[in-house]
């Protein structure tokens, strides 16, 4: 038999740990929720003593309403812990059947108070008609898609509002990049990125990023007694490689699990899986593709 984490049902030693991203794997990017077979193989994984872990650019608070909730409601056991790692490594917390523990911010990551200000009152006067200020970030600043908007409508109006924030970074005395591009007159020390998705934009320390992230979820297990034998990380962009990467290079047995490869799937020194290592079409993408993989290592792990 299995040695168990002592206050829990975990194993000490699960064959696997999963590590997810929100957006794209889990939530529906059109819809923004869960469906409920992914939040049920989610339950079904957890209590066969398989860690599940998100590390996520959304907030704590989207965790618990679109997640923690729909879990606990589908009948997650008590003994189970579930950490969430929210907002790229600043903020993060743990969850049971009871609800939620205590969250945790790194206030050191956090942008500026005024300048998230300065965003909010730009959003309210330029860019209301396609986009909102998410108030309930703790540490990032965060603008996203209204639901009600084309993609392709708030793509176009995303780039202009990109641009605006960086110029108003510039304005507070802030050094700041758009992704890999630096703004005229930065550094590479600059301090704050501007990371736009296809449904917002995020804008946050440097620090943060989903290899933070990876090493917060590794800890909060740790200090369960948990190794996990192995990882699978999953991800609907360039930037959730950062997981695996970070796992990869401390000596982690780990294989990425990438749900929108047409962005291009790098080289890498582990094994990149997409849908069609399930037999499925290249057009299944994001929560199609997650809800997938989540059921086929039910059957595997669970039966």
């Amino acid at each position: 038999m299995t040695a168990s984490t002592p206050g829990t049902t975990h194993p000490a030693a699960p064959a696997l740990a999963l590590l997810l991203d929100i957006d794209g794997p889990v939530a529906s990017p059109v819809t923004r929720d869960v469906r409920p077979a992914i939040i049920a193989d989610l339950v079904s994984l957890a209590s066969a003593g398989i860690p599940v872990l998100f590390n996520t650019g959304r907030s704590d608070t989207f965790i618990r309403e679109q997640v923690m909730a729909p879990m606990i409601a589908a009948g997650m056991p008590a003994g189970i812990v579930v950490h969430a790692v929210c907002e790229k490594g600043a903020v993060w917390f743990s969850y049971t059947s009871g609800g939620p523990g205590p969250i945790h911010v790194d206030h050191e990551l956090a942008v500026p108070k005024a300048y998230g200000d300065d965003v909010r009152r730009m959003v309210a006067e330029d860019y209301a008609t396609h986009m909102f200020f998410d108030e309930t970030k703790r540490a990032m600043v965060s603008v996203e898609q209204h639901l009600d908007v084309p993609n392709e409508d708030y793509l176009a109006e995303q780039r202009l509002f990109d641009a605006d924030a960086l110029e108003l970074m510039g304005r507070h005395g802030l050094s700041a990049t758009l992704l890999d591009h630096h703004a005229p007159g930065s550094d590479d020390a600059a301090d704050y990125r501007l990371d736009p998705t296809i449904i917002s934009t995020d804008i946050e320390s440097i620090r943060l990023g989903k290899d933070l992230g990876a090493s917060r979820a590794v800890e909060l297990l740790a200090a369960q007694g948990i190794t996990p034998k192995a990882w699978r990380t999953v991800g609907d962009s360039r930037t959730d490689y950062a997981m695996a990467d970070w796992l990869h290079h401390n000596g982690h047995s780990v294989k990425h699990i990438d749900v929108r490869p047409a962005d291009g799937v790098p080289n890498k020194p582990y094994d990149v899986l997409t849908a069609t290592d399930l037999g499925l079409g290249e057009d299944v993408i994001h929560d199609d593709a997650g809800g997938a993989f989540l059921r086929s290592w039910r059957e595997a792990l669970v039966g």
